[in-house]
């Protein structure tokens, strides 16, 4: 593969992150950021190293489409799209068909689309910039990294439903998102801990979106999402887990239309729902409101509970992990969750925890206790790296 430069895309409803990376083995990062804050009040954050480059408001700017528009803007007058080879889109779900990095083909991306009902907040997003980084940039190669890939050789059993096997066949199964961070992270314990990758580990990815993974020397054997994105612990807006007779009961006797429950389940639900005042974790930290107290009790109850669960399919724990915004960021809810795994021999440090050290556990602890950032980015341009370069 000749020298040249990879853009790495992460699109989503509200925020959009882009890398660019050189094309060496190595993959080193030359530019790094993200547009935040879409459908509000704007931003716009790069740097290239320790140096920022950028760091201001993009008043201008809401909607996703202009964003992205602006975006290429920039990145053309900076001159950081010289010799651009190939643009990484980073996408939520694979359905059955979709395992590896592909080459974003318009046959491929009708495909995808037809996914986009199973991940509304994300897939539309995704495609839409696979469109226009494809019309702005025709010679650079679009490919496609899925989310759902990692998951794809969990057994059988986690993935099945309790449902008639035609709907099975017809691909109504557990699918699990967030891969790319579990990929990483993942990779990060094979390179501290060799092979065994933590043995029997637990990832917790809790950002805006909230997932937990089982693996087992790096590999995925359970996770909390499912079918869709809607599945496991309550999220910032999204409720998690339901009895889907609570579905029902909306659509019956609430007389709610399927548009309406989909907002309500997507957008009005969650932490937000739960406290009736936010769904952001740093506000709701900060209050001293008896609502966002049982929200946030709820909160680290579920991640507890759901820890739980993934310990069975794993037959024990040896390693607890913690990512994502929240879960980088946040040590009362690392310290809640370890109290309520202490049955599991958790033990944390508490010094260390509010530090936010990368091993948080006390040496008496029997389970291994580490808070490692996730980087999608890297995973998105190691994909195109792999499509690129010759079997």
């Amino acid at each position: 593969m000749s020298p040249g430069r990879l853009l790495t895309l992460n699109a989503g409803s509200s925020s959009l992150k882009f890398g660019v990376y050189g094309s060496a083995a190595e993959l080193p990062l030359l530019l790094a950021g993200q547009v935040s804050g879409l459908g509000g009040a704007a931003r716009f954050r790069a740097r290239a190293g320790a140096t920022v480059l950028a760091d201001e408001p993009w008043s201008d700017v809401s909607a996703f489409d202009a964003a992205l528009e602006r975006l290429f803007e920039w990145l053309t007058a900076s001159g950081w799209d010289h010799d651009l080879q190939a643009v990484g889109h980073r996408i939520v779900h694979g359905g059955l068909a979709f395992r590896r990095p592909i080459v974003l083909t318009p046959e491929v991306v009708d495909e995808l689309a037809r996914l986009s009902a199973l991940a509304p907040l994300h897939q539309p997003f995704n495609l839409r910039a696979c469109s226009r980084a494809a019309a702005r940039y025709p010679a650079a190669i679009q490919v496609g990294v899925f989310d759902t890939a990692f998951h794809a050789d969990q057994p059988r059993t986690a993935r099945l439903y309790g449902l008639p096997r035609s709907l099975a066949e017809e691909g109504v199964l557990a699918y699990g998102f967030h891969g790319l961070s579990y990929a990483y992270i993942a990779d990060q314990l094979r390179s501290a801990m060799g092979a065994a990758a933590g043995g029997r580990a637990i990832v917790l990815h809790l950002g805006s979106g909230v997932s937990l993974c089982a693996l087992q020397n790096g590999r995925s054997v359970a996770t909390t999402m499912g079918f869709s994105a809607l599945d496991g612990p309550p999220m910032s807006t999204r409720s998690g887990a339901l009895d889907p007779g609570v579905v029902l009961h909306l659509l019956q006797a609430k007389g709610l239309s399927v548009d309406q429950v989909t907002d309500l389940l997507y957008h009005r639900s969650g932490l937000l729902g739960l406290s009736g005042l936010t769904g952001d974790m740093v506000a709701l930290l900060a209050s001293d409101h008896p609502h966002a107290r049982e929200a946030l009790d709820v909160y680290t109850y579920r991640l507890a509970r759901e820890i739980g669960s993934l310990t069975a399919a794993l037959g024990g724990l040896d390693t607890l992990v913690f990512t994502a915004g929240v879960g980088e960021n946040a040590p009362a809810i690392r310290r809640r969750v370890a109290e309520l795994s202490g049955w599991l021999g958790v033990r944390l440090d508490d010094a260390a925890n509010e530090a936010g050290a990368r091993s948080i556990s006390r040496p008496d602890s029997g389970v291994q206790v580490l808070v490692i950032p996730t980087d999608e980015q890297v995973v998105i341009a190691r994909g195109v790296l792999e499509r690129l370069s010759p079997a």
